[in-house]
């Protein structure tokens, strides 16, 4: 027998005893007020900043690689990424005047270099806030704005876009330019010079007064409903998050001297998902990050390939391409262990499509979170099978399921999922409103999503009660859409809202008023809107009506507009 197989049937073996564990105390998860906690072991948290919780691991593993873009083999190891990020910190704090709590903005794709990035901005005192950098200038305007971003890091192909941004909001700020492969545009400050610079004085970073309380990470949410709102989390939470995923929900293999597990980074870093469990988590483990820009078919294919990839982290649409595309096979997950999905729940009948592409022990689990969670709420632990379900509430974390007037239903039982945890955000950035409404009875996270409990803890994820529009696991606030349907001159009125769509889940159609005379195509209206947003919020579909249900207060009532659609 191999060493590799037979590791993995000792692995196997420690699986079975930790799930007779966690089956054992799962017959107590449900206490009388029908509060769920954790099967797991609670953890101790460590009173750090996020710096200092992943940099532990230069103490072991200082010259393994930390982070290689997939296409062109360009990798830093974690000493490279740990001292190159102090130095940009430095040039930040030096040249750029950024000071503790100051809000620095990132938009880039998935790169080798996000790290250092990130941890540049962490260690300068500054707060990341992160762009989708597929934004038009509309939405990158929006976000300079309630963020009151003071320094953008992008790339060369970006900058134009962000430049238009900053005309559009009357703002100058200073743009870095990622020039790794191009050269920076003009206007803009080289990140080559900023972190080659061994003449910068790193003294200035004593400066730095960090309490694992501050806000460390700014990413933009819709939440429940509504507009896009700053979530602040912060040092405290995300270490929370990372220490939640340590114990027995542990799915990836300890590094060591003779081992370490690398990663395929295709879930975009500027979101909750892929920046905090896979890039911030992995790194504070001393795994290696193989990091993709965009999903394409032969890149993500030829990266499993030659990477050896070990653990894989997906969307549905990732996981349907694994298990229906005729070109992946057996050879492309020989090396994987784990495969987990999460931003949106994915049928049974989907995960055994990609087992049955492998021949191999491979454990396929499903996890759920959201932004505000710092985002990992439960995941399903090594060798569980109930492949539906997205597992078991997190160590630390409490759960409960209330029907409409917030009272706590049983096991079984479907109602909105109530969170409470050391990783719940601190808050959204200024807006008390929108914080009276998602917290109850202080810290309790309403969720927004319905949910069940089983008897034994495993949670399962029925439906949506927010409003958003899920386009291939991205999140679309329908609010920001009606909006943009809005500021046409022929609308009047306008409500959007998410249908079925065949191979996005759903896609967003709007419901259109216009104004009296006014004279407007449904060509002229979508041409109008999807020029301002991303291309997954692009309106695909408008109808024409006299009015839209709204209740008294005026606000949309978009389950009768679903309903109107549904019937016809």
């Amino acid at each position: 027998m191999s060493y590799k197989h037979l590791q993995r049937l000792q692995n196997s073996f420690k699986n079975k005893n930790v799930l007779s564990n966690i089956f054992a105390r799962s017959k107590n998860v449900w206490s009388g007020e029908n509060i769920v906690i954790s099967p797991f072991k609670d953890v101790d948290i460590p009173d750090v900043s996020l710096n200092e919780y992943v940099w532990k691991i230069l103490e072991k593993h200082p010259t393994n690689i930390a982070a290689v873009c997939g296409i062109t083999n360009r990798s830093y190891t974690y000493e490279k990424v740990y001292k190159q990020s102090r130095t940009f910190g430095a040039n930040l704090r030096k040249k750029f005047r950024i000071k503790d709590g100051d809000t620095v903005g990132v938009m880039l794709p998935n790169m080798p270099e996000y790290p250092t990035i990130f941890f540049g901005v962490l260690f300068s005192g500054g707060v990341v806030t992160t762009y989708n950098p597929i934004y038009t200038p509309y939405e990158v305007e929006r976000q300079l704005n309630v963020s009151a971003t003071k320094l953008i890091i992008t790339n060369p192909t970006l900058v134009s876009n962000v430049k238009k941004a900053l005309e559009l909001s009357k703002k100058s700020i200073p743009i870095i330019s990622v020039d790794i492969e191009e050269a920076s545009p003009e206007g803009t400050v080289s990140y080559k010079e900023l972190v080659e610079d061994n003449n910068v004085e790193m003294a200035i970073l004593k400066e730095v007064k960090l309490n694992p309380n501050d806000v460390c990470v700014l990413p933009y949410s819709s939440g429940t409903t509504g507009m896009p709102k700053g979530v602040e989390l912060t040092h405290r939470n995300i270490v929370a998050n990372c220490q939640q995923q340590n114990t027995e929900c542990r799915i990836h293999r300890l590094t060591t001297e003779c081992h370490q597990d690398s990663l395929l980074v295709i879930l975009p870093m500027f979101h909750a998902y892929g920046l905090s469990i896979l890039m911030l988590h992995k790194l504070s483990q001393g795994l290696k990050l193989v990091t993709l820009p965009r999903f394409q078919p032969d890149t993500f294919l030829t990266a499993l390939l030659e990477y050896r990839i070990n653990m894989l982290y997906l969307a549905p649409p990732l996981a349907l391409f694994l298990g229906s595309h005729p070109e992946v096979t057996e050879k492309h997950l020989e090396h994987t262990n784990t495969i987990t999905c999460g931003a949106a729940p994915l049928p049974a009948a989907d995960i055994y499509k990609v087992l049955g592409k492998v021949k191999h022990d491979l454990h396929f689990g499903q996890g759920y979170g959201m932004t505000e969670a710092s985002p990992l709420v439960s995941i399903a632990p090594l060798g569980c099978k109930r492949y539906e379900s997205v597992g078991y509430p997190l160590p630390n974390v409490q759960l409960r399921i209330v029907d409409e007037n917030l009272k706590n239903l049983g096991p079984g039982q479907v109602g909105e999922l109530l969170i409470k945890g050391p990783n719940i955000m601190r808050g959204y950035r200024n807006n008390p409103e929108a914080n009276k409404e998602v917290f109850l009875e202080g810290d309790w996270y309403r969720s927004g999503d319905l949910a069940k409990i089983d008897k034994d803890g495993l949670m399962f994820i029925s439906d949506r009660l927010k409003e958003l529009i899920k386009v291939n696991a991205y999140q679309v606030p329908p609010a920001e859409l009606d909006s943009a349907v809005k500021n046409h001159p022929a609308v009047l009125d306008a409500a959007v809202v998410g249908i079925p769509d065949p191979q996005t889940g759903e896609r967003p159609k709007a419901f259109v008023i216009l104004n009296k005379a006014a004279k407007a195509t449904e060509e002229d209206i979508m041409n109008f809107v999807n020029e301002r947003v991303a291309p997954y919020k692009k309106i695909k579909e408008i109808e024409f009506v006299d009015s839209i249900p709204k209740n008294p207060s005026g606000k949309i009532l978009r389950r009768l507009l679903k309903e109107q659609y549904r019937k016809k």
